[in-house]
């Protein structure tokens, strides 16, 4: 099983639940491989070498849909040279705003964002990676114009953000709600399609911006030309996996559980990748 980020990442701890469940019905040992750096190139290498007989996955986040962007000049089709096996979960998001700020929800963002172009700062986890696309998305269908501050990790942002050097974030709930219920973060929307089960409050950003969410999700992937067979097989256990009442009762509280076909990735991603291209393009954005 390769994980394209470092060990001990979300990554790494949410995709042992799901190996060592795998392991279970397909009676298989998984060994861990770790190939962090370049987004999700590292791991997608050893793909590429690797014999289409479902030995050799790779676990892959939603900037699978982005690096064909941030990587122009890539000598392959990344589409084409990996096969999509199953979307697992995604993280339940939040959108943050400093207190200070007079903003309770989307509305009220929207206007304010608007009275004051080019004031606001939105911090990301990096320049091409999905939250700065995300902000970019954002800018794009509300019609207004927050700046991109990029740093090289989640909480360094969240740091500056309590700090008052940025005033908004879009990240994972479990990595913003202590500081939400702490009051140093005033949480503004949900960033999932569904509201989290134990969260009634705030409403959705999509209840306000149709279809807008910000898409932290962990998916499975495999070599190319690795049969149909196989990976419907390995994406039914997954549906079965996502399903059963440990998983749900370690993972449900910050993830949306949901184990999908190949085909149903292969479509999601695929609809965000248009989606990210079509962004990049109106935002003049160019990756170094």
């Amino acid at each position: 099983m390769v994980v394209p980020y470092a060990a001990g990442s979300t990554t790494d701890l949410e995709g042992r639940i799901y190996a060592n469940k795998l392991s279970e019905t397909l009676g298989q040992p998984f060994v861990f491989d770790f190939k962090p750096g370049a987004g999700n190139l590292a791991g997608s290498n050893v793909l590429l070498k690797a014999a289409p007989d479902g030995h050799t996955l790779m676990f892959t986040t939603a900037s699978y849909s982005v690096i064909p962007l941030t990587f122009p000049n890539l000598p392959y089709d990344l589409y084409k040279v990996l096969s999509p096996v199953s979307l697992i979960s995604k993280r339940y998001g939040l959108m943050v705003v400093s207190p200070s700020l007079p903003i309770r929800n989307m509305d009220e963002y929207i206007a304010y964002a608007k009275a004051n172009p080019g004031k606001l700062n939105m911090a990301t986890s990096g320049s091409g990676g999905n939250q700065h696309l995300t902000g970019l998305w954002l800018n794009s269908v509300t019609g207004t114009d927050v700046t991109m501050v990029h740093y090289k990790s989640g909480p360094t942002g969240i740091l500056d953000l309590m700090a008052g050097r940025v005033q908004i974030y879009i990240g994972t709930r479990g990595l913003l709600l202590p500081h939400i219920k702490s009051g140093k973060l005033r949480a503004i929307a949900q960033t999932n399609l569904v509201r989290h089960p134990e969260m009634p409050e705030p409403r959705t950003a999509s209840e306000t911006v149709p279809g807008f969410e910000y898409a932290s999700y962990l998916a499975l992937l495999a070599p190319a030309r690795t049969p149909a067979s196989i990976r419907n097989r390995l994406a039914s256990e997954i549906n079965k996996i996502v399903k059963s009442s440990d998983v749900v009762t370690k993972l449900g509280n910050d993830m949306e559980l949901i184990g999908s076909t190949p085909d149903e990735f292969e479509r999601i991603y695929l609809q965000e990748h248009e989606r990210w291209k079509k962004i990049v393009k109106e935002a003049g954005v160019k990756f170094d």
